[in-house]
């Protein structure tokens, strides 16, 4: 939008803007640009600031520009010497002034520079958001009770500044919560830096940690901020935590409990806004009997201790994690999504998974690879899990009715978990009215497919707290009735 009461200007100013591509709306009455910026809702505005023949001057039109839903960037157009004028707009929220007269070139460049920084704003936004939906806690996969006390314990502590201490063995997903509490925070738009104890060298970790000046050591060629600094307002993940040097330790204690950082070779201390998430995967009990972790910083690190549950500890949730891993998989030879027959699934969920989450993610990933079309069974799996798959499962279900083997009867991933809590998983909207009795058959083998969920595949204890015969179990099973 460009408003100015001298005609030739506004006529001038509009051809070179749209001769750059730009769709531009002409003024000449500031009265008029003042009641169409609703409307029009421009991206930038142009405005002088003094029309003789208007009602509204150029700061109204700035303060009604600024007041949009998504506010526009105005630049204002100030007579030569009225500084004091150009001032004021600034003050009032305007991107930047230009001083008549002016070169069209200068003009064009401003411009630019607004949109540019416009379009910086909005992506840096879409990020932003993006990251926070990704870690919302809806986001986490888990209906078991264990998950659903971590839920809740993350929902109550996310929004505080206390120290947090993620507890569990490797790969249950401790940097995940860690981000989750981030993101339902209110420092979600400050930094969040996960720093690994264990993978940088002891003697590059305390520069990193606590940043360095000029000259403190070789190699210091620049001052050099430490990942405190660089999390300023925001959160700090200490990942391994237990191998964290009994040098370091005490530096840690000083920013729990002062808030501040002292650069190496430094002698002034930096106050610092940081929330310190820390995890471990090491009992740190042990490791204070052992003399390598201080008494005083563990009891500093784990004011809110948060215990994430082994897999193995939560099979329920395997069937869903699986699900969640081939949600946007698609089969590039069929051109759609993979599936897990029931035998494979039965496999998968009677493994211990020493790897936890981690692994489970790896080994779908595997299976999608090698397996045929887009079912996976049992054979795609490694040999450790497909020891455990049931032998019955593999021949056919009866002779007279010559059914399919249960090898090749799909695991319906999406079935609704009916547990209260904040993370649930529904199907979504049916894609289509499909007939009563089929309704009710699905829906009964997503029942039945529950039930061997919670036994843990013990299709025998199924069918006993079902109170069914094993010969009708595996009948529903095939889709008979």
């Amino acid at each position: 939008m460009v408003v100015d009461d001298e005609v030739t200007m506004v006529q001038m100013v509009t051809e070179s803007l749209r001769a750059d591509g730009h769709e531009v709306m002409p003024f000449t009455n500031g009265t008029t640009a003042y009641e169409a910026i609703d409307s029009f809702a421009p991206e930038l505005v142009v405005t002088d600031m003094n029309m003789d023949s208007s009602k509204h001057q150029g700061l109204d039109i700035l303060q009604k520009a600024r007041s949009l839903k998504s506010p526009a960037l105005v630049v204002v157009i100030t007579a030569f010497g009225s500084i004091e004028t150009a001032v004021e707009a600034m003050k009032r929220g305007a991107y930047d002034y230009l001083e008549k007269p002016f070169k069209m070139d200068e003009l064009k460049m401003t411009v630019q520079r607004a949109l540019s920084y416009t379009e910086a704003v909005s992506e840096n936004l879409y990020l932003k958001k993006q990251l926070k939906e990704k870690y919302q806690l809806t986001q986490l996969v888990g209906a078991s009770s264990k998950m659903q006390e971590v839920f809740k314990l993350i929902e109550r502590v996310a929004n505080t500044d206390c120290t947090v201490l993620l507890l569990g063995e490797s790969g249950t997903g401790k940097e995940l919560v860690a981000r989750a509490v981030h993101f339902n925070s209110s420092r979600q738009f400050a930094p969040f830096i996960p720093v690994n104890c264990a993978a940088v060298p002891e003697n590059l970790l305390e520069s990193e940690m606590f940043g360095h000046r000029k000259g403190a050591f070789t190699g210091a060629i620049n001052d050099k901020k430490g990942l405190f600094e660089e999390a300023a307002n925001g959160t700090i993940l200490l990942d391994e935590i237990g191998t964290m040097p009994a040098s370091l330790q005490s530096r840690l204690l000083r920013v729990l409990q002062e808030k501040e950082v002292r650069r190496v070779g430094d002698n002034t201390p930096t106050y610092v806004n940081v929330r310190v998430i820390a995890a471990t995967n090491a009992p740190l009990e042990k490791r204070i009997k052992e003399g390598t972790f201080r008494e005083d910083l563990y009891y500093r690190l784990n004011v809110i201790p948060i215990q994430l549950p082994a897999l193995r500890e939560r099979r329920d949730d395997i069937p869903l994690l699986v699900g969640h891993f081939l949600r946007n998989k698609v089969d590039a030879k069929n051109g759609g999504g993979f599936q897990v027959t029931r035998a494979a699934m039965d496999a998968i969920t009677a493994y211990d998974w020493p790897g936890n989450v981690r692994e489970l993610e790896n080994i779908i990933e595997r299976a999608c690879v090698l397996c045929e079309g887009n079912k996976i069974r049992t054979r795609d799996l490694p040999p450790p899990i497909q020891a455990l798959a049931n032998p019955a499962d593999t021949v056919f279900v009866s002779r007279e009715t010559a059914a399919a083997p249960v090898e090749d009867h799909i695991f319906p991933l999406n079935y609704p978990v009916n547990i209260p809590g904040i993370a649930q998983v529904a199907p979504g909207a049916p894609a289509k009215i499909v007939a009563l009795k089929d309704f009710i058959r699905d829906k009964e083998a997503e029942y039945l497919n529950s039930v061997l969920v919670q036994t843990a595949g013990d299709k025998e204890k199924a069918a006993e707290l079902l109170g069914i015969s094993m010969a009708t179990l595996y009948r529903k099973l095939a889709g008979e009735h």
